[in-house]
């Protein structure tokens, strides 16, 4: 068992702000959790901040030193860092959060799982922890969430890691086929009869396989069926969201001064060197990083290569910023 790091603007593991009387503390307690966590591959203490629209957000917060704040996508949780989290605990405070249906996160009454509320909820998650200076590792859905996120408050944010991801509305036909199959009737019934979006995604998405006890740990937030919405949503919104992901892109143009590490997936079934390229061109201080044995969820696949990437790129910023200081 790992020995958690303890901050000093943390909630403590039953989600009470320690300032709080007991009563408050009981309201403010998030219910427990409908799953059991596998200690031995997921053994972080458990943190919540409880928002206010009501939802409670599980995070990982470890280690000490330069902020990463590290956002899922769809059907994963922040169990998806967890060989990046051990791998760079020793040198950076790393922030892995559930978005509210996700995870050990839980979303309030008439929640509608948008990317458009998952960012706000992210926005407010950085701002009651008081961030500062932070980097902020996408993938999947975590690019537009994240990319939100920093538009918003961009005096927070000093530089992103971007995985398989993208930041704009999206315009290859084959990816508006598949939100119109997996976000229409096929995929609301596959996720509802089998947690189909879940079983999908993971085995597609992953080159190396998922050992019988990973998948699980993917599966068990939605083996409820009430619960599987969440994941039948975000296909949808590649098409409903159009508004919203206009926004993102439209916000990147005060971002693209932040220097950037690109981590890419060559064997990604979803974005691909044209969504890469376009990082590329919209970041120009960026460093690329392929990886070649690597699909849709990096985080599974090459896990060793973007820990020794992020590394490196530290350093280069830490270089970059003493000269331009000298």
């Amino acid at each position: 068992m790992n020995t958690p790091t303890a901050h000093p603007d943390q909630h403590p593991a039953d989600g009470t702000p320690a300032s709080t009387t007991p009563s408050a503390a009981s309201a403010d307690a998030p219910p427990q959790p409908g799953f059991v966590v596998d200690r031995e591959l997921f053994p972080w203490q458990p943190r919540y901040q409880r928002l206010s629209n009501g939802a409670h957000i599980h995070y990982v917060d470890e280690g000490e030193g330069p902020v990463l704040l590290l956002l899922h996508g769809n059907p994963t949780w922040s169990f998806l860092y967890r060989h990046i989290i051990v791998g760079l605990r020793g040198e950076f405070r790393l922030i892995a959060p559930d978005y509210p249906g996700f995870g050990l996160s839980t979303a309030p009454a008439g929640y509608g799982f948008t990317p458009a509320e998952h960012a706000a909820c992210m926005s407010e998650l950085v701002h009651r922890l008081g961030l500062q200076d932070v980097t902020i590792m996408v993938q999947d859905w975590g690019g537009p969430i994240g990319f939100a996120l920093a538009a918003e408050q961009p005096e927070r944010v000093s530089g992103f890691i971007i995985g398989n991801s993208w930041a704009w509305p999206l315009e290859r036909p084959g990816q508006k086929l598949f939100s119109l199959l997996m976000g229409g009737w096929p995929g609301r019934l596959a996720a509802g009869c089998c947690n189909g979006v879940v079983r999908f995604f993971m085995s597609k998405g992953v080159a190396r396989g998922l050992a019988a006890d990973e998948l699980a740990m993917y599966l068990a937030p939605f083996a409820q069926r009430r619960s599987r919405r969440a994941t039948h949503v975000f296909p949808a919104q590649l098409r409903r969201a159009m508004a919203f992901l206009q926004r993102v892109r439209s916000g990147l143009d005060v971002l693209t001064d932040r220097p950037v590490l690109i981590v890419w997936g060559q064997q990604d079934f979803a974005f691909q060197q044209p969504e890469r390229r376009r990082f590329e061109q919209l970041f120009p201080n960026h460093r690329t990083v392929l990886l070649d044995k690597a699909a849709h969820f990096i985080q599974e696949d090459a896990p060793d290569a973007i820990i020794a990437a992020v590394r490196v790129w530290f350093v280069q910023r830490s270089d970059e910023a003493g000269s331009t200081a000298d």
